[in-house]
């Protein structure tokens, strides 16, 4: 792929007509009641969860969210969440488990938030629980990467049935600019780190990482095409008996 080519896919995951989740969540769903707090050490604004209905039924949501005006950039690290965040979105993913309602997650963050604060807090651990737990959740799991989908961070809200990801989004084991830091101690040779990663969605879904590649003309009517193919997976998933499912699920990520 040429260096123009990367260009576009990077740029287009880092889109600010991404940044704002919460529009893109009020436009896919309707009647959403977001829910704050870990029960633990309190509340991150980087994840959005709660409930919400689509097409007459109730689902969980829960997204990332790097916000608009640098003042909440800043709360939300950029999209980046706290522990606390992780455990309030796997908070809410075991009450979708009592209520038999799917979950379906939408992503765009460079990756958890690194800071030491963050690490003594649990950050790796969480993140460790969060894919276990979601791994073995009885519901069916519907991930959308809308921008960027970075390292763990990542991974902790998308090990689903379906992995879904926007021909202009990035899911990396990290950033492009990390691995160029470490690689040639360079970030200004993102693009040839990108290369390198093979961030084209197209590679990814080959390889069996993700399911589906979306043109990005589905956020377009205030994302009525994707709320259109959402609605379809979510019929697929009635057809699928959930022992299966969770078979599937577990078959899936043991090929990595």
């Amino acid at each position: 792929m040429d260096k123009q080519a990367i260009l576009q896919i990077m740029d287009g995951a880092r889109s600010d007509a991404k940044a704002n989740m919460r529009a893109i969540v009020e436009q896919l769903f309707a009647d959403f009641v977001e829910l704050h707090g870990d029960r633990v050490a309190g509340d991150d604004e980087a994840i959005i969860a709660g409930f919400a209905t689509i097409d007459q039924r109730k689902v969980a949501v829960i997204a990332t969210n790097k916000g608009q005006e640098l003042k909440e950039r800043l709360v939300t690290h950029f999209g980046s969440p706290t522990p606390q965040g992780y455990r309030k979105a796997l908070r809410v993913m075991k009450i979708a488990q009592a209520m038999h309602a799917p979950i379906i997650t939408l992503i765009n963050t460079p990756g958890a938030y690194p800071d030491a604060d963050a690490e003594k807090a649990g950050q790796g651990q969480v993140l460790a629980q969060n894919i276990s737990e979601m791994l073995q959740l009885k519901v069916p799991l519907l991930s959308i990467i809308i921008g960027e989908a970075g390292s763990g961070g990542a991974l902790a809200l998308a090990c689903s049935d379906q992995v879904w990801m926007l021909e202009y989004s990035m899911y990396t084991v990290l950033s492009p600019e990390g691995f160029a830091s470490i690689m040639w101690k360079d970030a200004k040779l993102s693009h040839e780190a990108a290369a390198q990663m093979h961030i084209e969605p197209d590679f990814l879904k080959e390889q069996g990482v993700v399911e589906q590649i979306l043109p990005e003309t589905v956020l377009e009517n205030q994302c009525q095409p994707l709320q259109e193919l959402i609605i379809q997976q979510l019929k697929l998933f009635d057809k699928t008996n959930l022992n299966q499912l969770l078979q599937q699920r577990r078959d899936r990520f043991r090929r990595f």
